[in-house]
């Protein structure tokens, strides 16, 4: 169960990185006006979103997944900590769905959000990392 564990971190820690760099390109995307750059921006969008964000949270659901069926269900099932960790685990994958619909608005020109508004949305998968992390290892409930 070691390895179920570390690759559910790396893939954990390579979607986290997504998270915290796409809206920083929605920031960059929403202050640029040249079509060049803005093109640009679509195309990184494009890619984090497809190709690092969305695998590495596959993955790490999968091998999440994987850990609560081989054992940790059966040791923490009833842990009030290990519920609240799943309960946040659904709002980052919307919070993820949110990220892609605003990628979509960038694709087709119609964002209508300032880079104000990125700044912030910047900083709510901080937010899910703190609960998460302090759920997951300190155990509290």
């Amino acid at each position: 169960m070691p390895w179920l564990k570390a690759l559910h971190l790396i893939f954990m820690v390579t979607w986290f990185a997504g998270l915290f760099y796409l809206p920083r390109l929605f920031v960059y995307h929403a202050m640029s006006d040249d079509a060049v750059s803005l093109e640009r921006f679509k195309v990184m969008e494009r890619k984090l979103y497809f190709g690092i964000m969305t695998p590495g949270m596959v993955l790490t659901f999968t091998f999440g997944f994987w850990m609560l069926a081989g054992y940790a269900w059966d040791v923490y099932g009833t842990s009030g900590w290990l519920h609240a960790k799943l309960g946040l685990l659904a709002l980052l994958f919307v919070y993820h769905v949110i990220c892609g619909k605003w990628l979509l608005d960038f694709k087709y020109d119609r964002n209508k959000h300032s880079h104000v508004y990125y700044r912030w949305m910047n900083e709510v998968p901080v937010l899910f990392l703190i609960a998460i992390v302090v759920l997951a290892v300190v155990k509290p409930f």
